[in-house]
């Protein structure tokens, strides 16, 4: 049976750049990344978990047509398929997604919430936690430096709260490395929340998990940049 090909028309080409840059940070952390799209009223969201930091990371884009669709497909195979130049492009074939593709954010119901940093204190927290990790890992007695002791200081340094929140330190290294946050003082920030979710809100994409203590996993970080 023929499978139809089924296009893709963004509102500018500069969505597609920026979908395409997206899916290459999350490559970069998982060769075989998988990522569900969500399309409907011209707007089109795409998820993908990159697991070395156990968030769920949320990039938009604007379609030129009022397609709608859920699929979860080949992060690789997007990339592939995506005309940065034409802002255009093709849906890949579907494939049977990881486990994190049936539990998403919910769609609304989301409130601001009071106590988030301004970005350049954010960017200077992780700095120092990165300083941190290095220094302790450095310290540490050849016998003891074992992946487990090394995830052991990365759990305990990236669930830090961030400022009176409630959000983990490690959902600012999340939305720094897969380029998300600016270190402009007047780079527009903001925290949410929507039940037991979080969500780190910027221009350039969101990241979003479940608060502390609701189930969607610990940090397996042990590298600091």
């Amino acid at each position: 049976m023929t499978v139809p090909v089924r296009s893709l028309e963004f509102a500018d080409a500069r969505e597609a750049e920026d979908l395409a840059a997206f899916l290459g940070r999350l490559l970069h952390y998982d060769r075989a990344a998988a990522v569900r799209m969500q399309a409907g009223g011209g707007a089109l969201a795409v998820f993908g978990r990159p697991p070395s930091f156990e968030v769920l990371a949320v990039r938009a884009a604007r379609l030129a047509g009022p397609d709608d669709f859920d699929v979860t497909v080949s992060a690789g195979e997007l990339l592939e398929c995506l005309g940065e130049s034409t802002g255009t492009g093709v849906l890949p074939a579907p494939v049977t997604g990881p486990p994190w593709t049936g539990v998403l954010p919910p769609r609304g119901g989301w409130h601001e919430q009071p106590g988030l940093p301004d970005p350049v204190a954010l960017r200077t927290a992780l700095s120092a936690a990165v300083a941190e990790f290095r220094n302790r890992d450095a310290a540490l007695p050849e016998p003891h430096r074992t992946r487990a002791e090394r995830d052991r200081i990365g759990r305990e340094i990236w669930s830090r709260p961030v400022g009176p929140t409630r959000l983990p330190l490690r959902a600012v290294h999340a939305a720094q490395s897969l380029g998300f946050l600016r270190a402009a003082p007047d780079f527009p920030v903001a925290l949410l929340s929507a039940g037991s979710w979080l969500r780190l809100r910027t221009p350039f994409g969101s990241i979003a998990l479940r608060a502390p203590g609701s189930g969607l996993g610990d940090l397996a970080v042990t590298v600091g940049g």
